[in-house]
């Protein structure tokens, strides 16, 4: 067999064995042509415009391969091996001017030396019985058209005079893309494009606005599961949008910034400008896409979870020891809750399968007493009663791997009744990621799916009570002609995914009378108004925490208003005494604060990032009082979070503050980008460094708190005070001293 995929995989970063590359190449540049074959072919021959081009066996791009992979983790050398990770054959041909027409011919000998001699082979009634054998498969043909930018082929619709040198891309198919130029001024800063996590400021870097799962080190690569067309020009005080779900590409230097982007069918731009400071940019760009609601006090408490918290006992066990503890916690986050097939039903529940694929009621099932989940009613009612929410993890994802069973039902109802996303040829579209690999994935761009995908579920809102759904995943549409039931082709639906699947949750939670919290980290444009968001995927390291700040700032610029991260990361080895407790410290002033662990096969040592579990592997008789400490604090904390979060709503002024939405003729901030306000009247100054003893805060003009000693401080400079561990910097205004003094006594 032989495949070759114009698009490979369309991994929006790397490259697969079987892929043209360039998908659309520029007039007069070569072409690199790849293909994988059988294990028996020992000559692949290409006709590339008249002539025969040899293709070369090649390894595997390694970079290529991790990233196909998702980088470490669990399922990354088998999802490698699953994408071509063995490499395959290619060619790169001549410069390419004109529309052209290729394909492959495979052989398991050097007998026939072309594919004219091939073709007679096949064809010949007189053809030696030995030239025939040797003959392989020939492919189908393929076109490519090369393209070139030029000024003619499209319009943008606003911009006015701020937009320069538009250009488009077109081949003898049509307009590709569009590109121009947004001049700036010397002192600009760029901030926003989504939750970014290198860096605040974004003038002189590229990058693009594309969902995507970067598994850990996102600082690194520059990629984000939460992109947005959107930003800041702050200094010259104007913002911009490009009103597409389309992917996008910025540079920039010292002039100006330049935009790419993706086209439809029409060649058309909509850029949306929004003049005015950052509050007034932030305000007409939610007007258009929406913004969060208020959402109940109780998820300004502490968030409880780990990977590996699998059966009613150790659930039940770990809530058992933060009472025991004195620990405040206000939600626990269950992951290994279901059979982790269909993600719909308590792992060791008894049932009768639904041949058709319909949803079950709570009254349908049975718990074993000695199962993992016993009675998770019951436990739900006794959490309740301790005042501790439920959050259940989702995917959207639908396994296939199963030929029997209730999973299997649902797969195969998913297909029969078009509830599926599609492949171009009208396919249901599999998972080509890492994670979930094979998977069917839920179109949830319609009502009649999200229903669908929701009743499943119902019970467990209506009938056990739980209060939200970690709605986890979301980045795995990967295929420009992917079909969706709205009419959207995968180049302007994938990006919208997350959107409509915490909508689909939180609608669900709206129709049995709860709050719609759900917690997700993907989303693009219009996620403002789903929910709650986290950094995601991180390792336990200080450069990982630095990151992370920056996410949730970045984020914060573009409307997202509750946000929170794994505190002191949730991946690898147990993190030290010193992150964990510098991390939980400033967590308590980040608008949620939760603690997370990764699923490690229950080896051990075991990796909850539980306080007393840190405790007892670092040996530090510290963690427990202080843990204990910073979660007491939060509660105090939340009247002011509540308080300055419906004001952040019905202002546009973000609860996690960038210094530049209160500050912006102040260029000292910039020298600072980790502090940022909390609401209106605190500002936090992270400790970010191991070792500190130390820490300086640049505090803006004004009159300060300094909110540990409650001694007065004047702003306008930076000052330097000590930091043991049990301080996070907190400067409040002085003005509002007299109402926070007692959260900090």
């Amino acid at each position: 067999m032989i495949t070759h995929r114009p698009h490979g995989i369309e991994h929006p970063y790397a490259t697969s064995p079987d892929q043209r590359v360039p998908v659309l190449p520029l007039i007069g540049e070569p072409v690199r042509l790849g293909v994988i074959v059988g294990a028996d072919i020992t000559r692949v021959v290409c006709e590339w415009d008249g002539t025969e081009l040899e293709l070369e066996p090649v390894k595997a791009n390694s970079a290529d391969t991790a990233a196909l992979a998702g980088g470490e983790g669990h399922l990354s050398a088998a999802q490698a091996g699953a994408l071509g990770g063995d490499g395959g054959w290619s060619v790169t041909t001549p410069p390419i001017t004109t529309p052209t027409r290729y394909r492959f011919h495979t052989y398991t000998t050097d007998e026939l030396t072309s594919p004219a001699a091939s073709i007679a082979a096949e064809t010949s009634p007189m053809a030696p019985a030995a030239a025939i054998d040797a003959a392989g498969e020939v492919s189908e043909w393929f076109e490519v058209a090369p393209a070139s930018w030029g000024s003619d082929g499209g319009e943008v619709l606003g911009g006015g005079d701020r937009v320069r040198g538009v250009e488009w891309l077109r081949s003898a198919n049509g307009v590709h893309r569009a590109r121009f130029v947004l001049p700036l001024a010397a002192g600009d800063r760029l901030v926003g494009f989504g939750e970014r996590y290198d860096a605040l400021d974004q003038r002189g870097r590229q990058l693009d606005a594309v969902v995507f799962e970067q598994y850990k080190s996102q600082g690194v690569h520059g990629r984000t599961y939460l992109p947005m067309p959107f930003a800041h020009v702050v200094g010259s005080d104007w913002g911009f949008h490009v009103r597409t779900s389309r992917r996008t590409w910025y540079s920039s230097d010292d002039h100006a910034l330049t935009v790419e982007v993706e086209l439809g069918d029409e060649a058309m731009v909509d850029l949306g400008i929004y003049e005015g400071d950052a509050t007034a940019v932030l305000k007409q760009f939610l007007d258009e896409v929406g913004r969060a609601e208020e959402l109940p006090d109780w998820v300004f408490k502490l968030w409880a979870s780990g990977n590996e918290w699998n059966t009613q006992e150790l659930v039940m066990g770990r809530m058992d020891a933060h009472r025991d503890l004195a620990i405040p916690v206000g939600a626990v986050v269950i992951e290994a809750w279901s059979d982790e097939e269909g993600i719909t039903i308590w792992r060791d529940a008894r049932y009768e399968v639904t041949a058709d694929g319909s949803a079950h009621k709570a009254a349908d099932f049975e718990y074993r007493a000695d199962g993992a989940w016993p009675d998770p009613k019951a436990m739900v009612d006794e959490l309740h009663a301790r005042d501790i929410k439920v959050i259940l993890w989702q995917i959207p994802l639908q396994k296939t791997e199963f030929s029997t069973g209730q999973v299997a039902a649902d797969a195969e109802a998913m297909v029969r009744d078009g509830h599926a996303v599609l492949e171009s040829d009208g396919k249901a579209y599999h998972n080509r990621g890492w994670w979930f690999p094979k998977a069917l994935m839920p179109d949830l761009s319609v009502q009649r799916t999200r229903d669908w995908w929701t009743e499943k579920r119902r019970y467990l809102v209506e009938d056990l009570d739980v209060d939200g759904f970690k709605t986890d995943g979301g980045e795995h549409a990967w295929g420009h002609d992917l079909r969706y039931a709205d009419g959207k082709l995968g180049a302007e639906g994938n990006n919208l995914f997350p959107v409509h699947y915490a909508h689909t949750f939180g609608d669900l939670l709206r129709s049995a009378g709860k709050a719609p919290v759900t917690f997700s980290r993907a989303g693009f444009t219009g996620s403002q108004a789903h929910g709650i968001f986290w950094a995601g995927d991180e390792d336990s390291t200080w450069e990982a925490f630095r990151s992370s700040i920056t996410a949730g700032l970045t984020a914060a610029s573009c409307g997202i208003v509750y946000w929170g991260w794994d505190l002191a990361g949730f991946s690898g080895p147990i993190p030290d005494a010193e992150l964990y407790l510098r991390a939980a410290a400033a967590s308590v002033f980040l608008p949620i604060m939760q603690y997370h662990s990764e699923f490690n096969h229950h080896q051990l040592p075991l990796r909850d990032r539980t306080p007393w579990h840190v405790a007892e592997t670092t040996g530090d008789d510290r963690v427990i009082p202080l843990f204990r400490q910073y979660a007491v604090l939060r509660e105090r904390l939340i009247p002011y979070l509540t308080e300055q979060t419906a004001r952040a709503i019905a202002t546009d002024r973000p609860l996690m503050r960038p210094l530049f939405f209160d500050h912006p003729a102040d260029e000292e901030i910039w020298n600072h980008p980790h502090q940022y306000k909390l609401g209106d009247d605190l500002l936090i100054n992270p400790v970010l460094e191991p070792g500190a003893t130390t820490w300086t805060t640049y505090l803006p003009a004004g009159d300060w708190i300094d909110a540990w000693t409650g001694e007065p401080v004047t702003g306008g400079a930076e000052v330097t005070r000590e930091v043991p561990l049990e301080v996070v910097p907190v400067y409040a205004k002085a003005e509002r001293w007299p109402d926070l003094a007692g959260v900090f006594s």
